[in-house]
């Protein structure tokens, strides 16, 4: 039987080329496929396996002194949702383009918002009336698929542009009301909640573990709508058999949880598509007029 799982810590790491190499080997030796990250914040990673390889590959990844109490979400898939391994060392976990503004202890993140567990969003909820603001640490193309109930959702493509989207005036009106950042596994949010901290937002709070341990707790029947974006051959993920739909296909808008890519090569761009709209020739709406004149 095969799982995935996810997995992210920050925490020095001296010599991150030495840990992508007993990463690497680790992984190949286990027959594993998927991504993962190092960098002198952490590491950062999503596998597929056979459930006793990945269950030999935690073991030995907690030998690590700095990475001992990392925690793995397991969630269900196959290797084979992977196309092969890739374990690269990069500046940041996450690229926010934002390495000397982040430090992080064994702790984690310096000066992050305070972690919530998700029975610990509702009760923020209950003591605030409701009055929580929700602020989608994803790409806004992830969250067009699912978000929580009247999330905040930027305008941003990639992880780099929040940095610029939070500094605008026009969000200086929530800078005194909580806050509470996510994103898929709670890795982005730990990042966007120091940067809204340094942008003077006061009340800020993180859901720790992100979306997936919030569907493990409540699945359809709490505060998050619709399906869940992830980055591999599954592209999007149902917590329950009554998950609501409100993705809308980019050309006829019939609701969808479907992803394809643009068909022309030099775009590629992911885009929400119906089974009735989409094919081999599933163009974004800038490249098809210039590819059918």
């Amino acid at each position: 039987m095969q799982k995935i799982i996810l997995f992210y810590k920050f925490t020095p790491l001296k010599d991150p080329e030495v840990v992508k190499l007993w990463q690497k080997n680790l992984c190949e030796s286990l027959g594993l496929r998927g991504r993962v990250i190092v960098a002198t914040q952490g590491i950062n990673g999503t596998l597929g396996g056979d459930i006793k390889d990945l269950k030999a590959y935690i073991r030995q990844t907690k030998l690590h002194p700095g990475l001992k109490d990392i925690v793995f979400k397991w969630s269900d898939g196959k290797r084979e949702d992977f196309p092969r391994l890739s374990v690269k060392v990069r500046p940041e976990l996450v690229a926010f383009n934002a390495a000397d503004k982040i430090k992080v202890d064994s702790k984690g993140v310096v000066g992050g918002g305070q972690h919530l567990k998700p029975e610990q969003l509702h009760e923020l909820m209950d003591k605030h009336n409701g009055e929580v603001v929700f602020v989608d640490g994803r790409n806004a193309w992830e969250a067009s698929i699912g978000k929580f109930k009247n999330a905040l959702v930027m305008d941003v493509e990639h992880s780099r542009d929040f940095p610029e989207a939070i500094a605008d005036p026009k969000y200086d009106s929530l800078k005194d009301k909580p806050v509470v950042t996510y994103c898929t596994g709670g890795i982005r949010c730990e990042v966007l909640s120091k940067l809204m901290k340094d942008e003077g937002f006061k009340d800020v709070y993180q859901l720790d573990g992100g979306i997936v341990k919030y569907l493990e707790a409540y699945g359809d029947d709490g505060l998050w709508i619709c399906s869940l974006f992830v980055f591999d051959e599954r592209m999007s993920l149902n917590a329950s058999d009554h998950t609501r739909i409100i993705g809308e296909c980019t050309h006829c808008q019939n609701k969808t949880s479907n992803y394809v890519n643009c068909a022309n090569k030099a775009c590629n761009k992911l885009l929400l598509a119906c089974e009735s709209c989409a094919g081999d020739e599933f163009y974004c709406r800038i490249c098809q007029p210039e590819l059918v004149s």
